[in-house]
């Protein structure tokens, strides 16, 4: 692509700066044979993104200029093959020049900033878009371009009309970031589409994040039509929503009041009030609850009554990567006082998916150790299952665990008791294979190996 013109040091956009005009030899050639020129020219031709390689001729309705690539700089045509100079001498009606005005139109996202930022440096134009609002984490060395950056985005990218900057981390009780305006309207209220279903909120008050769209999916799609899921972290739904058009009861629950408000927006929004019954507690208050709750509701129906046996939760999501597993102890003597009415705890207890970051070099053993030192009961090796989400930072990566919750556990007299010594990761001694990677997560393995940093 022909290149805009340098403006380093520019602080406030001026895009009238970004002009430029470029010489290219053309061919007049009669209109009727503009299609066998471009086929025998076809190695020769101007060929530039988003330009034409045939402009209208100014001197004649009955004619075409067909456009030679940049290479071509003289009117004798000495830079092409000598079969294109002897068809064009033959069948054309001379060589001219034309010129082309290029504008800040013209130009992509890259190519403007590249333009102005220190030479050499990356393009930070990537961002994740959220509705109509483009995020994006700017570096530090970026900053006094922010505004710039921001607009270059606004201007190039269509159905964005707000782009925003986060500027500190998390917030650690309510799960969002703080983050500034760039560039557009000061409007965070975002609608997003997602897993067939519409998702509306406040981005600036809480939690969204579009990269975990597959991740969403792919616990959505293990549950079943009729089994009850418990939502821990629920944020505005985007486990609880799908899951409740699939026809699962879910009870969901966050912590931030504006998450709340959203979720029970969304339900509506998506017309499965009878399928959500919402929560704003505490991770652990929520649970204790939640499973009160759900046998509440089943002996007001007959259910548990006519079965004599007691329901729990299908599946238990706890999607808070940050610290969900500092929340497993809750589960410890959960169901100490039902372990006569769940028959088959092998099958009847439930699944937990617990979400977490990593930034050990040997991730699986680092994070099955957390897990053991808070429920103080040894998982063996073919009880859990390790998912690799996604990578969060160059040594920074997140991870969902998922396993049954274990009789020893759920069944513990008391839940602040220690069950059994955890000292160390079980069958540590010995193979195993319980972690899913994916072709990024095996890279980062080979990699980190050819640094010296594991054996694997």
């Amino acid at each position: 692509m022909i290149p805009p013109p340098i403006q380093r040091g520019m602080t406030v956009l001026n895009r009238d700066l970004f002009r430029r005009d470029v010489s290219v030899i053309g061919v007049r050639v009669p209109t009727s044979l503009t299609a066998k020129f471009l086929k025998v020219l076809n190695k020769e031709l101007f060929n530039q993104p988003k330009l034409r390689n045939v402009v209208e001729d100014p001197g004649s309705n009955l004619s075409k200029i067909v456009l030679m690539n940049l290479n071509v700089q003289s009117l004798d045509l000495s830079n092409i093959s000598n079969e294109a100079k002897d068809f064009i001498n033959t069948e054309g009606l001379g060589v001219v020049k034309h010129s082309i005005e290029l504008k800040y139109d013209y130009w992509g996202v890259d190519d403007i900033l590249k333009a102005i930022l220190p030479e050499g440096s990356e393009s930070p134009s990537s961002f994740t878009q959220i509705g109509h609002i483009a995020h994006i984490n700017l570096r530090d060395e970026f900053l006094p371009w922010k505004h710039i950056i921001g607009q270059v985005i606004l201007d190039k990218t269509p159905n964005i009309l707000t782009v925003v900057n986060k500027t500190d981390i998390i917030d650690s009780t309510y799960r969002f970031f703080k983050m500034e305006i760039l560039a557009g309207e000061n409007n965070m209220i975002a609608e997003v589409k997602e897993s067939n279903c519409r998702f509306r909120f406040d981005f600036s008050q809480v939690y969204w994040n579009s990269r975990l769209h597959t991740e969403h999916d792919r616990l959505v799609k293990m549950f079943k039509k009729g089994e009850y899921i418990c939502d821990v972290f629920a944020g505005v739904g985007p486990f609880a929503i799908p899951t409740a058009k699939k026809g699962c009861i879910v009870y969901a629950n966050d912590l931030n009041p504006m998450s709340y408000k959203y979720l029970q927006e969304n339900i509506l929004l998506n017309k499965v009030n009878n399928k959500i019954h919402p929560y704003n507690l505490d991770g652990r208050d929520f649970i204790k609850k939640a499973v009160q709750d759900l046998e509440n509701s089943l002996n007001v129906v007959g259910e548990t009554k006519a079965s004599s046996e007691f329901r729990t939760f299908n599946h238990f999501i706890m999607n808070l990567p940050a610290t969900a597993i500092e929340f497993l102890d809750v589960f410890k003597g959960l169901y100490k006082d039902k372990e006569s009415s769940i028959k088959n705890p092998h099958v009847d207890l439930p699944m937990i998916h617990c979400h977490c970051f990593s930034k050990s070099v040997t991730p699986e053993t680092e994070i099955i150790e957390r897990i053991n030192s808070i429920i103080t009961y040894p998982m063996q090796a073919d009880k859990f299952k390790i998912h690799f989400v996604r990578k969060v930072a160059p040594n920074k990566d997140m991870f969902c665990v998922s396993f049954r919750l274990s009789q020893e556990v759920a069944f513990a007299n008391e839940s602040n008791d220690d069950i059994g010594v955890v000292d160390t990761f079980p069958h540590k001694n010995e193979e195993v294979n319980v972690f899913e990677k994916t072709d990024e997560q095996n890279l980062t393995s080979k990699r980190r190996k050819l640094e010296g940093k594991i054996n694997i």
